[in-house]
């Protein structure tokens, strides 16, 4: 091979060519078992390959998933657990008389001249639809979708994780630490993307990202080609899509080729399978600025769509980006993460005059959460498309007084709290589980975040206990080794 420096020549070993030619011969194995079907879309067109599960274990019930993350905890005892023996007693020591043998850190007053006292809600409920679900007077326009909503009460949390960040990954990823991939990167690698031209996971924030961190969208192990991708309502819909002054479409793609060819000679030098996802994500952002500019433009949504939703096109809100998340699932985006902040109400469950109070943040999302399953419905997409609105944690039945605040407020709750689904495979306008008669604790067969978590795999096809990646030489799944599948919220 001459006219090679010594240094290549050096690399070109028998044992090095068998090692790293085609990123080893174990990846070629690895191809020809899993054969073509293999290869994710997104990746074929750059001609690299990613070896990803494509196929489910099963006929899905959903094949797309919206999932609704209210970072902070909603107060479940005042928006969908009603307690008419809290309300009675509300203002009474709470003590052991009360509340049984409960570990008193959950239910201290943050004022230590004052003892902790029960704090019913101040808000009306009624009960609504068919189902005669009983819904909170702050959320007026979601009390008119129940009947296609499934209530999961008395969900239960880790209880040595209540703190936000911790609590927050456990529930997204399956372990209170960095370094795992969320539910969205599981699902891309298990299922794939159904368009070409945008991500399989995408990640919209009303505001800022919450103290979980970028974990929770994170793909942790994973090839990183299956991280979330943060989109934007207003400006680029993703940062820097857009060619700067001078560039030209033409040079942009002769760009892009030379940086894929460039990296593709260091992949296939060092056998980095991360150079691959790299080489993945120039193509696919090359793709999206051709895509992206029309998902976020409004303009093309009928007046009386965007009105139904309170979208206002430019804002960065949480209305825009449930009309977004349906725009995404409607051009084959198989999981939309939307993370809506300032659901901690530690003191400012009552105050109506204060911004991100309840009654204000209740507002900011009840028009829209309507909207969102109405529109699905009205398109067809509902029957086709898992809805789910989580939390880190439940709040507690407790006033809990911080700093002294004149305002009603709840410290976090790992023994009870409420979720919901709708949509694909569910059924409509039931409720399981339940608390006692002071929304304390769980009864009636608890559902855990591990539940959920293999619940929401079944519903998209996989088996939460064989769907597994192998990292640092043992296998690691979702649900850890627990959660069971919830078959009474199946339809």
């Amino acid at each position: 091979m001459p006219g090679l420096p010594p240094s290549f020549l050096d690399l070109v070993s028998r044992r090095t060519f068998l090692s790293r030619a085609g990123m080893g011969m174990g990846g070629l194995a690895l191809a020809s078992l899993l054969g073509e079907n293999a290869i994710g879309d997104s990746t074929k067109a750059s001609g690299v390959s990613i070896p990803a599960i494509t196929l489910p274990h099963f006929a899905p019930l959903a094949k797309r998933i919206i999932f609704l993350f209210m970072a902070g905890a909603p107060s479940q005892l005042d928006l969908f657990d009603y307690k008419p023996m809290l309300s009675k007693l509300s203002g009474k020591t709470a003590d052991r008389e009360l509340l049984g043998d409960v570990r008193f850190s959950q239910i201290r007053s943050r004022n230590k001249n004052q003892p902790s006292k029960l704090l019913g809600s101040p808000y009306k409920f009624q009960r609504h639809g068919e189902s005669g679900a009983l819904v909170s007077e702050l959320l007026p326009h979601f009390s008119g979708v129940v009947d296609d909503v499934a209530f999961m009460k008395g969900m239960r949390f880790d209880d040595q994780v209540f703190d936000h960040p911790l609590a927050q990954l456990k529930l997204m990823t399956g372990a209170p630490l960095e370094g795992r991939p969320s539910l969205g990167a599981w699902l891309s690698y298990g299922l794939g993307s159904e368009n070409d031209n945008l991500p399989a996971f995408v990640v919209l924030l009303s505001n800022l990202l919450p103290r979980g961190g970028p974990g929770m969208m994170g793909s942790g192990f994973l090839p990183s080609v299956h991280q979330g991708v943060p989109f934007c309502c207003q400006g680029d819909p993703v940062l820097f899509l857009s060619n700067p002054q001078g560039m030209t479409e033409h040079v942009r793609r002769r760009t892009v080729e030379t940086i894929n060819a460039l990296n593709g000679i260091r992949r296939d030098l060092i056998g980095d399978p991360e150079i691959s996802t790299r080489i993945a994500a120039f193509e696919m952002a090359y793709r999206m600025q051709a895509s992206a500019p029309e998902l976020v433009d409004f303009s093309q949504e009928p007046r009386y769509i965007q009105e139904m939703y309170g979208a206002e096109p430019g804002k960065q809100s949480f209305a825009n980006n449930c009309l977004l998340a349906r725009r995404l699932i409607e051009r084959g985006v198989r999981i939309v993460q939307l993370v809506d902040l300032d659901w901690d109400h530690h003191g400012d469950i009552q105050a109506r005059d204060l911004m991100h109070a309840l009654p204000d943040q209740c507002k900011s999302v009840d028009k829209a959460l309507a909207a969102l399953l109405r529109d699905l419905k009205q398109r067809g997409l509902l029957d086709e498309t898992l809805v789910v609105w989580a939390a880190e944690f439940g709040r507690t039945p407790i006033d809990e007084k911080r700093d002294g605040s004149p305002h009603l407020g709840r410290d976090h709750h790992p023994f009870a709290g409420t979720f919901w689904m709708a949509g694909a495979g569910v059924k409509k306008g039931i409720t399981l589980g339940g608390t006692d008669e002071l929304g304390f604790q769980s009864v009636d067969n608890p559902i855990d975040v591990f539940d959920l978590q293999a619940t929401i795999l079944h519903l998209m096809g996989l088996d939460h206990e064989k769907f597994t990646y192998r990292s640092q030489g043992r296998d690691f799944r979702l649900t850890d080794v627990a959660g069971r599948v919830v078959h009474e919220l199946l339809a």
